[in-house]
């Protein structure tokens, strides 16, 4: 496929952007003490030589009131110039354009400073529903001070070299609680009219403006349906961007807002989201302003990128996650190597997940991302070893793959006749296609390296004595396994082998989800939607606790929508006839649930680790990693594969 578009050079003013392709400004937990790391420096740097067009850097606060998390950059003093500067000449070295957010929160604040909740500020008293938190109205001295504080930020990256900014009116945080009238509420010339919930806003740009010089860009990003009832619609957001165009030098779309469930499931959209969604309103925003405009939401293949830009519905297409799991995505689709690109699946755990959790960026499928300084060159092994890797989940292939590319013989034996493990399984869950495509990459890059896999291949004491390998990497996965349980077992079976086509259930089913991951909600989502009443009792607070945020919120709702009855709080305890037995966690009381056909259990594997034994008889070394070492997730498992790989 051609990519005439996606690979043409984009002029703002006098800047030329080499491509079509940018990173959007993305929260990474890499920062350190307000300032752009090492780490952080290691990671853009790696996606610029991956050959991104521009890269716009993460949202920088312009007042000492926007420090939303503690891994917040700050744009508040001269003092961050330097460091801000050896950021973007790093990216700049390699050949593209760095543009920077700006940033105030507003009511959407997550910081703790000093360990308790620090107060928020926002147009006027309107508690966010998704966050608790209860803003005191901005004076109009506070105001000022902000407005002062977005043109002097401007002015610090423009001093550090940056190619532009880029005010962020998304989502929901400050500019966008302006400019809609169910959060503003104020009396004064900031609130009220259009034109006055406008005036924060202009007042910004203007500010960036007068601060930085002419051929300095100035943008803005926004959201177009904020997917709430109180949240800006396609309609509101295209009046804004009428109005504001010709004060920016382009807009830069996407959908959601921070402040709810349902919008906030946006902000990074899953894979349950279709290809580009965002696009129609980008064209339809190019059309009514003929501005320069920027788009992304689920663009994750070069495919995608050039139709969105054949259609002349965007000048630029943001492809964060897919350089977040393939930094060389660019390059790689301007080579034409298209097989060889690590596709994105969506599926939000290690990137946007790790900084829910205040840990710092990374994929699933690569775990390199995010670990630069650490993986991002792998030595050449000091010597050619006979590497045997046992099993071909993602443990396995990614273990398989990075000892291969240090200059080792590896074959790796997968005793089905499927690499992929239980990740195969996982994709037959509604949503969850795409998880697939792990498999796909994971295969694709230990084949690249000239792994030999052999399907159909179980390993035996009969097989080690004969290969001899130099050592064996033990990836064997987990199996499942059903708790204790008093009473009847017959209506009793696994989710897995629901899922998989081996049992079958009844028409009034229960789904005890002691995980609370994908396959519990997953299985429930699944049976309800073929017909079934279904009850899902968690063990957890929630349904799909476990569960990135924004994929919970989307999760939850589908469950909602078909009817399933959710009950947190409930551990199995047994079952007989057609009566399930719980015991409530918190209280210990006894829960019974009556008129029940199946019990569909989704319950800890069981690690496949017997052949240990052997290889400690045989006195052969080897590693344990991924599920064989202890049931986790695929991100687990990837992770043990490339330190495995890296230690043989």
């Amino acid at each position: 496929m051609r990519f005439d578009h996606l690979f043409s050079p984009f002029r703002i003013k006098s800047t030329e952007i080499r491509n079509r392709i940018f990173s959007t400004g993305h929260d990474t937990y890499l920062p350190e003490g307000g300032l752009p790391s090492e780490a952080l420096i290691a990671y853009q740097r790696a996606r610029a030589r991956g050959g991104a067009g521009l890269i716009v850097i993460q949202v920088v606060g312009v007042h000492e009131t926007a420090r939303y998390t503690e891994a917040l950059l700050m744009g508040t003093s001269d003092e961050c110039i330097a460091p801000f500067r050896r950021l973007v000449d790093a990216i700049h070295a390699e050949g593209t354009k760095v543009f920077v957010q700006l940033f105030h929160p507003g009511r959407e604040l997550l910081g703790r400073p000093d360990g308790v909740v620090q107060p928020a500020f926002a147009p006027s008293h309107s508690p966010s529903e998704r966050f608790k938190v209860i803003p005191r109205e901005l004076s109009v001295e506070m105001i000022g001070e902000i407005l002062e504080g977005f043109g002097e930020t401007a002015r610090r990256m423009a001093e550090a070299g940056a190619d532009g900014v880029e005010i962020v009116a998304s989502h929901g945080y400050l500019p966008a609680q302006f400019m809609n009238p169910h959060v503003n509420r104020r009396s004064d010339r900031y609130g009220g009219s259009f034109e006055n919930r406008m005036r924060f806003t202009r007042e910004a740009i203007t500010a960036v403006r007068s601060r930085v010089p002419d051929e300095f860009i100035v943008g803005m990003r926004m959201s177009g349906d904020e997917h709430d009832e109180d949240g800006l619609v396609e309609e509101a957001s295209l009046a804004i961007a009428r109005a504001l165009a010709p004060d920016l030098d382009y807009l830069n779309l996407i959908a959601g807002t921070s402040a709810t469930a349902s919008g906030a499931a946006h902000i990074v959209p899953s894979m349950a989201n279709s290809h580009g969604y965002v696009a129609p309103f980008a064209q339809k925003v190019k059309q009514a302003t003929g501005a320069a405009v920027f788009v992304a939401g689920r663009i994750n293949q070069p495919q995608i990128a050039e139709q969105v830009l054949a259609a002349g519905a965007a000048d630029m297409c943001g492809m964060t996650r897919a350089m977040i799991a393939d930094p060389e995505m660019p390059n790689k689709a301007r080579d034409g190597r298209l097989d060889d690109i690590r596709a994105c699946i969506g599926c939000n755990q290690a990137c946007i997940g790790h900084f829910q959790l205040g840990l710092s960026i990374s994929c699933i499928q690569h775990p390199e991302t995010g670990r630069e300084l650490s993986y991002g060159q792998k030595p050449r092994a000091a010597r050619r070893r006979r590497i045997m890797v046992v099993g071909g989940g993602p443990a396995g292939l990614k273990a398989a793959a990075v000892a291969a590319e240090r200059g080792h013989d590896v074959q790796l034996h997968e005793r089905a006749g499927q690499t992929g493990g239980q990740a195969r399984l996982a994709q037959l869950l509604p949503t969850r296609a795409e998880f697939g495509g792990i498999v796909t990459n994971l295969t694709a890059e230990a084949e690249r390296y000239g792994v030999v896999i052999r399907r159909n291949s179980e390993v035996t004491r009969a097989l080690l004595e004969a290969e001899r390998p130099d050592e064996v990497i033990l990836a064997t996965g987990s199996r499942p396994h059903l708790p204790p349980f008093e009473g009847d077992q017959e209506r009793l079976v696994h989710a897995a082998d629901v899922l998989a086509g081996r049992a079958g259930t009844g028409q009034r089913v229960v789904v005890y989800d002691w995980m609370g991951d994908w396959l519990g909600s997953g299985i429930a989502e699944k049976l309800a939607a073929e017909g079934a009443h279904v009850r899902l009792a968690v063990n957890h607070h929630c349904a799909a606790a476990n569960i990135q945020t924004y994929i919970r919120f989307e999760t939850i709702a589908r469950l909602h929508r078909l009817g399933v009855e959710v009950h947190p709080w409930l551990r199995l305890y047994g079952g007989d006839g057609r009566t399930a037995y719980f015991i409530h966690t918190p209280s210990r009381q006894a829960v019974e649930m009556e008129d029940v056909d199946t019990i569909v259990v989704s319950a800890p594997n069981l690690q496949e680790d017997g052949l240990t034994h052997v290889l400690d008889d045989l006195g052969f070394s080897y590693r344990l990693i991924g599920d064989a070492l202890s049931p986790r997730t695929a991100e687990e498992a990837v992770y043990e594969g490339m330190l495995a790989g890296c230690a043989v």
